[in-house]
């Protein structure tokens, strides 16, 4: 049998795994927020993750750093932010989450000091206990944004809760991501698929065949299980800090 692995969020939040076959997770973690760039980010990245951390009672909140407005070709912006919340709205339900719009826009997304305070201000309000973000290296610009306005809050709110980054499309979009933190998704891979699935107009099929359905395998061979989620915890050591 696989040794026993611990994954810490906070102090509070403990989750254990012994078999591939039958993860057993403890948790008293209150809230989670994964914050994505896009409204199909936060379930493509780690919805397996979302969808545990729910059924152990951790009231889990997807967050959206916009609405997806360029993402549908023919359609203005309000168009395509309208559809786009819609599916989001049927991939949250089908997770069990609640979702929260941040309110920038896809592909003019700003890192500046009204957006820091606007993003600092929100992850304060939902008083987080862990936060689930984008790898700040990455091909694309509204993921960059996202992880350096969520690393700011961080900063900002004296590291008052666990930070984590997700990946997304390694290799394409996510680079020079080495995970330190696994999470088991076996038992709820395929209700993470469904919430992918809600996603119709991002051509669903072709992102979990192509992409997630093979980082999910890889990650999970890499864990030594059936699919698997892949992290980089951010970890705070103040005495590395020169003063």
């Amino acid at each position: 049998m696989k040794k026993l692995i611990f994954l810490a969020f906070t102090a509070t939040l403990l989750i254990a795994f012994s078999s591939p076959a039958s993860a057993q997770l403890k948790s008293t973690c209150k809230k989670a927020l994964f914050i994505g760039a896009h409204p199909d980010d936060p379930e493509t990245c780690a919805g397996g993750t979302m969808i545990l951390l729910k059924q152990l009672g951790c009231d889990v909140v997807s967050v959206y750093l916009t609405a997806g407005e360029s993402g549908i070709k023919g359609k203005t912006h309000e168009e395509a932010a309208a559809i786009r919340r819609v599916e989001s709205a049927n991939a949250c339900k089908v997770m069990g989450v609640r979702s929260l719009w941040v309110g920038q826009v896809d592909g003019y997304t700003e890192v500046n000091r009204e957006r820091y305070a606007q993003m600092k201000a929100i992850i304060e309000a939902e008083k987080p206990d862990v936060v689930f973000t984008h790898w700040p290296i990455d091909s694309h610009r509204d993921h960059r944004a996202c992880s350096l306005l969520v690393y700011d809050a961080w900063r900002q709110l004296d590291h008052c809760f666990e930070l984590y980054y997700f990946e997304a499309m390694t290799g394409l979009q996510t680079m020079n991501f080495a995970p330190d933190e696994y999470v088991d998704i076996t038992s709820t891979v395929d209700l993470k698929h469904q919430a992918i699935m809600c996603h119709t107009t991002q051509e669903p099929e072709w992102m979990l065949d192509e992409w997630h359905i093979p980082m999910e395998k890889m990650r999970g061979n890499e864990f030594q299980c059936k699919a698997a989620e892949a992290f980089v915890h951010q970890r705070w050591r103040s005495s590395e800090i020169v003063k």
